[in-house]
């Protein structure tokens, strides 16, 4: 009998995903996701890989956070920088930051990574070149704090 195999954390990583265009579809996305709240983790990149899944006031919380965050650092009247791996059933999910967004297709030759990722499978580091803004950690933090959970930046 055949076995089926799992893609790997850095297959699913570099594997097809759908942009998330407009601000509606955001919101969209993450009803999804909070509607099925257990079992995520959510992962900075560049730190240390969470453990354990989220909880679910800490997802819920981030969803909230990422969103506004993106909205005002974006200043676009579209989103365009969020990516699932299936939009109605999403399972991985890549959030890039608006301050380093490069070319996330890789065309210029560089692959830029996310600045998030949220993720049904535990994610394994990745370790960005680019050094992480102050403003940025301290976001990160409060975002866990104001949720109460440990699964929050350390750096």
């Amino acid at each position: 009998m055949d076995s089926i195999r799992i893609p790997s954390f850095a297959e699913r990583l570099s594997g097809a995903f759908s942009g998330i265009v407009t601000w509606q579809q955001l919101d969209d996305l993450w009803a999804r996701v909070r509607a099925q709240a257990a079992g995520w983790y959510i992962y900075a990149v560049g730190d240390v890989p969470p453990a354990a899944p989220a909880e679910a006031s800490a997802l819920i919380a981030f969803t909230q956070e990422i969103t506004a965050l993106l909205k005002r650092d974006h200043k676009e009247d579209y989103c365009g920088i969020v990516y699932a791996d299936d939009k109605d059933d999403p399972t991985f999910i890549k959030i890039f930051d608006p301050h380093n967004l490069g070319s996330s297709c890789g065309s210029s030759g560089v692959k830029t990574l996310p600045g998030w990722l949220v993720t049904r499978m535990p994610p394994e580091r990745l370790d960005d070149p680019r050094p992480l803004p102050e403003s940025r950690k301290r976001w990160w933090r409060s975002v866990f704090a104001k949720a109460g959970s440990d699964a929050r930046r350390e750096s």
